[in-house]
């Protein structure tokens, strides 16, 4: 299984060229839960902490608030929300409908960031 890679300091000149700052966010709350990556997701982590533990008896990895992370498609396995998760996050490769929705919500929030 391909592995989730982290960037514990990405450049405010990548994150600007990556468009983050019109990425919708998802939140969630202290608890434990397996999840399956149908998409290769790209986040960057806002508020929290967690650890991913992999299906296949692969090592977990650490990911806090401030760190760009990507969850490749496919992976499977176990979300440890140690603290409140806050994260923006965009899709890409994968189920074409959650990819789809996914940048029309970035569309919409470069549109307001215009329209402002």
């Amino acid at each position: 299984m391909k592995e989730i890679t982290v960037d514990s300091n990405p450049s405010e000149a990548l994150l600007k060229e990556m468009g983050v700052s019109n990425w919708p966010t998802w939140e969630k709350e202290v608890s434990e839960f397996p999840w399956e990556f149908v998409t290769t997701e790209t986040a960057l982590i806002l508020e929290g902490e967690c650890v991913m533990t992999p299906t296949d008896g692969g090592s977990s990895t650490t990911f806090k608030a401030g760190d760009l992370v990507v969850f490749p498609l496919g992976y499977k396995g176990t979300w440890e929300v140690k603290k409140a998760l806050k994260k923006s996050y965009k899709h890409s490769g994968g189920k074409f409908v959650k990819c789809i929705f996914n940048r029309l919500s970035i569309l919409l929030n470069c549109i307001k960031s215009i329209i402002k």
